[in-house]
């Protein structure tokens, strides 16, 4: 799993159960970056580059403030938030889009990607980050067994074990039951300085990069880690309308080297 130069988390931490829990977090944040974007590789969702300028900003924008408008203690929105939180949930069916599919407004340098899902669609989005962690930490566990219960050490036992406690249960992290009972909107966001392009299109969603980011933003055919680089955010947007469970997925794509910091 890892470089021999490297030290694993078992060596790393003084904590072995903090250790634990901190790896199984890296792999329920790949979980939902998996679960957001594979529908154009396992749901036949498709690329629509149909995103409206307009649109796309003001989708950002109150993303933004719905973003400040949290407590700070938990993803979920604060009242004034909700009729914002239930348009943006809303928002393609009054701008004539489509659910499933991946909504795209690419600039030279800038991406914005759009993606809604409703009923059935946010319950297989759910039983698909399920399966995500389950496999990542199922596997990590197996190889960390292999690598290292032969030295029989107590920090490495104790690190195996609080492997094997962790059991998180995605739709209770996702705090999808107080959606569900309390008619709430919850937003949580997951950020990358530097997300490698190539990663999300060729792997996780199984598409040429040049879909995504325009023939005028893609890499080079050699490129450099520099090129690969791209600033990442994604906003996920909950809630319930008439009954009915919805998401929102907004994200926002900037050539790392176009930041201006």
């Amino acid at each position: 799993m890892f470089e021999e130069h490297e030290e694993s988390p078992i060596e790393r931490a003084s904590d072995p159960v903090a250790a634990a829990t901190e790896k199984a977090e890296g792999f329920r944040i790949h979980a939902q970056f998996a679960a957001v974007f594979e529908g154009t590789r396992k749901f036949d969702s498709c690329l629509e580059m149909d995103l409206r300028p307009n649109t796309a900003r003001d989708i950002q924008q109150r993303m933004a403030r719905l973003e400040k408008s949290k407590s700070p203690e938990t993803p979920l929105l604060l009242d004034p938030a909700a009729p914002d939180a239930a348009d943006l949930l809303n928002l393609w069916r009054t701008r004539d889009l489509s659910t499933n599919d991946y909504h795209i407004y690419p600039r030279p340098g800038e991406v914005m990607i759009v993606r809604w899902l409703e009923g059935g669609q946010v319950e297989t989005f759910y039983q698909r980050l399920q399966a995500h962690f389950d496999a990542a930490i199922a596997g990590y566990r197996e190889d960390q067994r292999h690598a290292h219960q032969w030295k029989q050490d107590p920090k490495t036992l104790a690190y195996l074990d609080a492997l094997d406690k962790i059991d998180v249960r995605m739709d209770q992290r996702y705090l999808r039951e107080p959606i569900r009972k309390f008619k709430a909107y919850v937003l949580s966001t997951q950020t990358a300085d530097e997300l490698n392009i190539n990663y999300l299109a060729d792997y996780i969603m199984g598409v040429a990069v040049s879909q995504i980011v325009g023939d005028i933003s893609a890499p080079p055919p050699d490129p450099t880690d520099a090129d690969l680089a791209w600033f990442f955010k994604l906003f996920c947007l909950r809630g319930i309308r008439e009954d009915v469970e919805q998401m929102c997925f907004f994200t926002y794509l900037q050539k790392s080297d176009d930041l201006d910091f």
